[in-house]
């Protein structure tokens, strides 16, 4: 115990800067209110399924939530029920094992519902791509609206995905 306090005395404070102001997240989250205020009365509400990701798109997913991004701020909220759910958010290439899963969340889902599939594995399957494991990307197993490729893909283009998903149902 002493060695681990003498090197954290030794080594200081380490952390990561502060991002730095980003006009175009200010644009993105303005647009982002400024939709959900419209379309949903203020509050729209997404349910996430991990389908068989490694993590990594989850871990931006909740970087949204932080004070930074602030999602909750914009009047979204994540709930644990896809029958109180607006939207679904997608990750990962679907498993074999979580396809009856998604198919039976899909379904729950009340209409008219966005699915926003998340993550280079959401949008084409990513390096796992179709096999006796996999059922690949998310339009194999239930219809999609937006997909937000990157890998994992930046709250920011999380955020982007989110916007023109209520925008494309607007116009519908």
């Amino acid at each position: 115990m002493y060695q681990i306090l003498k090197q954290i005395v030794k080594t200081g404070i380490r952390t990561e800067r502060p991002p730095q102001p980003d006009e175009a997240l200010r644009a993105a989250e303005q647009r982002l209110k400024a939709a959900v205020l419209r379309h949903f009365a203020g509050c729209l509400t997404i349910r996430h399924v991990d389908a068989g990701s490694c993590n990594g798109c989850e871990l931006e997913i909740h970087a949204c939530n932080n004070p930074y991004y602030n999602l909750e701020g914009l009047g979204i909220r994540f709930v644990a029920s896809p029958r109180h759910a607006d939207m679904l958010l997608v990750t990962g290439p679907v498993s074999k094992h979580m396809e009856v899963a998604l198919k039976r969340t899909y379904d729950s889902t009340p209409e008219p519902k966005l699915v926003v599939a998340i993550g280079d594995c959401g949008c084409t399957g990513g390096i796992f791509g179709e096999s006796y494991a996999s059922c690949g990307r998310v339009a194999n197993v239930i219809p999609v609206d937006v997909a937000v490729p990157g890998c994992p893909p930046t709250p920011t283009a999380i955020m982007q995905g989110i916007l023109t998903a209520i925008t494309a149902r607007a116009g519908k």
